[in-house]
């Protein structure tokens, strides 16, 4: 299978560009994402369609469903197992090893398993899950409620070629089975520096934002921010299910505002509160979005200072 990854990926170099024998006489960048406008622009756009041409590259590893918002979201048949908006990717029933070195200052409670705010992160960024495994596919009759909770390689088959354009149709090439993926990551196929494919002058490496189910070494999540303590910032504004710390005095949660989520245990820290996954503008309208889907740029830890009084 390794052999058969390197020679298809050479051969797709050879052919559009983007293999290490048309790219080696210079470095891209990080990402060929432009980052500004909307999602479509940014990595989370898993049509790849701001590649061009040699987004082709990774129908080796993806259906291209040829709609940016599919991946994550459907208006019929969303996932009933996960209190999010439309939710139309797998959830894996998944136990985390959480974060273990609380109890420091005035912060003691116990860290819970993700909420829902980071669960539909990790639906991608575990490597549990394929970033194609959505369970109502575009069109009609690509429905199954099986995708909820588990994945069907057979379902995802049966994809036919795109409105993008593929070179090679269906699910792909590349093994997508759960143990695969916990091997290699959806994205790690190709995007790693441990693994095959990793040439920094081809292709960039995911390996930060291969998080896996061991989230001992993040930022906790599933943990109840404290606030008004002598460790952490007060002042946050109560919105439904939603607590912000409201920087513009409007009264609403905006893009570019920390917030925690209740979804049954308290106000908490998820992924979510500090990354938004459709980019925020760092400087007002057609601004280039921060790095990394940040709500706040973390210039001179700003995003850190947000919550904690250091």
């Amino acid at each position: 299978m390794v052999e058969l990854r390197q020679a298809i990926v050479v051969a797709l170099g050879l052919c559009t560009g983007f293999g290490p024998t048309a790219r080696a006489v210079a470095a891209d960048p990080p990402s060929k994402a432009p980052n500004f406008g909307g999602v479509v622009n940014t990595r989370h756009n898993l049509t790849q369609s701001f590649l061009g041409v040699d987004a082709g590259w990774m129908d080796l590893s993806r259906n291209d469903y040829g709609e940016v918002c599919i991946y994550c979201h459907t208006p019929h048949g969303a996932n009933r197992e996960i209190a999010a908006p439309l939710w139309n990717r797998t959830q894996r029933a998944t136990t985390y090893a959480t974060y273990d070195q609380v109890g420091t200052g005035s912060l003691t409670q116990s860290v819970t398993q993700p909420g829902a705010n980071s669960l539909t992160c990790l639906s991608c960024h575990d490597g549990q899950t394929a970033v194609d495994s959505v369970i109502n596919m575009p069109g009609s009759g690509g429905y199954a409620a099986g995708q909820e909770t588990g994945q069907s390689d057979a379902f995802l088959n049966a994809w036919p070629d795109g409105p993008g354009g593929s070179f090679f149709g269906g699910h792909g090439t590349l093994d997508n089975s759960p143990g695969a993926l916990a091997q290699f990551g959806a994205c790690q196929s190709c995007h790693s520096i441990n693994g095959d494919q990793y040439d920094a002058a081809t292709t960039p490496a995911f390996d930060i934002f291969f998080i896996e189910t061991d989230l001992r070494n993040d930022h906790p999540v599933g943990l109840q921010f404290p606030g008004d303590s002598p460790d952490f910032n007060g002042g946050t504004v109560d919105f439904g299910k939603l607590r912000f710390f409201d920087s513009d005095g409007d009264g609403r949660p905006d893009p570019d505002e920390v917030r925690f989520y209740d979804t049954g245990e308290g106000f908490e820290v998820e992924c979510a509160s500090c990354h938004d996954p459709h980019g925020v503008p760092s400087n007002g309208p057609g601004s280039t979005f921060n790095p990394t889907f940040l709500r706040i740029a973390n210039a001179g830890s700003s995003l850190c200072l947000s919550c904690h009084i250091k």
